[in-house]
C-alpha cells in the first residue's frame, strides 16, 4: 500500500496454522464505498475470495459463471492450496488478507465460522462489500455490530442463508397462516470441516433462519441438551408456534428434513431426496429434482453469488442481509446457552484450516 494513502490497512501473517489480525487503522469509508460503487458501475465487479477449502471452491466457480463479475484471486492461509484453487480459474494467490484488499470492489468469505467477524469487519472496514457464509457471526453483539458497520458506510452485507432460497421458491412462504408446529431434523456425515463451532452454528442455523422467516415471532422460552457435535432443542414462539430442531454432524447418512404441521393439514420437505408432500391447501412446488425447476432450487448458491454481484452494482443487498441474519444469530446463540455449548470468535485460527 503506497504511503501517504487514507483507508483501511490491515495485515493477517498467514502461518501453517492460521492466521492473526495484527493491525486495523480505519480510514475514510465512506469515500472508500463510494469509490467500489463508482468501479463497479464502470465495469465488472471485482471480487477475492478468502478460503480455498471445500465452499470456497463452490464460491470460485460461481463467481467465475458470472459476466459481471471478475475474480481477482484467492487467499488461504495454505497457500498451495491458495494457488491450486487460484489456477483452475486462471487468477493469482494472494500472500496476504490485505492483497486480497487492496484493488477489490468485494469480498466472499469462505473461511471458517469462528474467523467470520475478523474478517467481515476488516473487510467493512477497508469499504468492500462482503459475502459471508453462515453464520455471520457466532453471538448476536458481534453479528449486529457488523450490520451496522456495513449500513453505516453504505456497504451490501450478504449471508449465505442459501436454503431460505430453496423454500421461498417452493412457495413455503406465500402462506397466510403460521405452522402450529415445526419439527427440523438436519443429520449429516463426519467430515471434519466446522468443528470450530457448535453444531447450532454448523448446520441447525439453516433451520433456525427458515423458521424465522416462516414465522416472523420471536423465542419467549427454549430448552436444549446435548453437546457440540449432536444437540436437540424445542422453542417455544410468540406466535403460539412450537418448533424443534435436531442436528448431528456424525450420523451414518444424510438426513435433513423439515414437517409443517398446520390447521389444515401437513407440508414435509426431504432436502436430500428434492421431494415434497402436501396435504394443505398451499399450492407448493414440486418440481425439487426437474431441470425445469426454478434457479433458487437447482442451484442456490449460484442464485445467491447473482444477487450479491446484482446488489454490489445496485448498491443495496438483495439476498440475506446482515441485520436479518444477526437475528439468526441471536437465536443460534440462546439455544447454545441453554444447552450449555458455546462458539467463540478467534482473531487466531490455530489448526482449523478455511473451509
Amino acid at each position: 500500500m503506497p504511503k501517504g494513502r487514507r483507508g483501511a490497512k490491515i495485515l493477517i501473517k498467514s502461518t501453517e496454522l492460521g492466521f492473526r489480525l495484527v493491525s486495523v487503522l480505519a480510514g475514510n469509508l465512506h469515500n472508500r464505498a463510494a469509490l467500489t460503487k463508482m468501479n463497479s458501475d464502470k465495469g465488472n465487479v471485482r471480487v477475492s475470495l478468502v478460503g480455498a477449502g471445500v465452499f470456497g471452491s463452490y464460491h470460485a466457480a460461481k463467481i467465475a459463471a458470472i459476466d459481471a463479475a471478475q475474480l481477482l484471486g484467492v487467499f488461504d492461509p495454505d497457500s498451495a492450496r491458495a494457488a491450486d484453487l487460484a489456477s483452475k480459474h486462471g487468477v493469482g494467490a494472494f500472500n496476504a488478507f490485505e492483497d486480497c484488499l487492496a484493488g477489490a470492489d468485494a469480498v466472499i468469505i469462505a473461511a471458517p465460522a469462528s474467523a467470520h467477524f475478523a474478517l467481515c469487519r476488516d473487510a467493512l472496514s477497508a469499504g468492500k462489500h462482503v459475502f459471508v457464509e453462515k453464520p455471520l457471526a457466532l453471538s448476536a453483539a458481534e453479528a449486529r455490530s457488523l450490520a451496522v458497520l456495513a449500513a453505516e458506510n453504505s456497504l451490501v452485507l450478504q449471508v449465505g442463508h442459501q436454503e431460505r432460497y430453496v423454500c421461498a421458491a417452493a412457495g413455503l412462504f406465500g402462506r397466510d397462516r403460521i405452522p402450529q408446529r415445526i419439527e427440523c431434523v438436519r443429520n449429516v456425515p463426519y467430515t471434519g470441516r466446522c468443528e470450530d463451532v457448535s453444531v447450532v452454528l454448523d448446520l441447525m442455523v439453516h433451520d433456525i433462519d427458515i423458521v424465522r422467516r416462516l414465522t416472523g415471532a420471536a423465542p419467549v422460552t427454549v430448552s436444549a441438551e446435548g453437546d457440540e457435535t449432536r444437540l436437540a432443542a424445542e422453542v417455544f414462539l410468540s406466535s403460539g408456534t412450537i418448533a424443534t430442531f435436531n442436528a448431528a454432524r456424525a450420523s451414518a447418512s444424510s438426513d435433513r428434513r423439515m414437517t409443517l404441521v398446520y390447521e389444515d393439514g401437513v407440508i414435509d420437505f426431504d432436502f436430500v431426496r428434492r421431494s415434497v408432500s402436501n396435504s394443505t391447501s398451499a399450492r407448493i412446488q414440486s418440481m425439487f429434482a426437474d431441470a425445469a425447476a426454478p434457479k433458487q432450487i437447482r442451484d442456490p448458491l449460484a442464485y445467491g453469488a447473482q444477487l450479491f454481484i446484482d446488489g454490489v452494482i445496485a448498491g443495496e443487498t438483495h439476498g440475506v442481509a446482515g441485520d436479518d441474519a444477526a437475528e439468526t444469530v441471536a437465536w443460534a446463540e440462546k439455544i447454545e446457552r441453554a444447552a450449555g455449548v458455546r462458539s467463540q470468535s478467534r482473531d487466531r485460527i490455530g489448526e482449523v484450516r478455511f473451509g
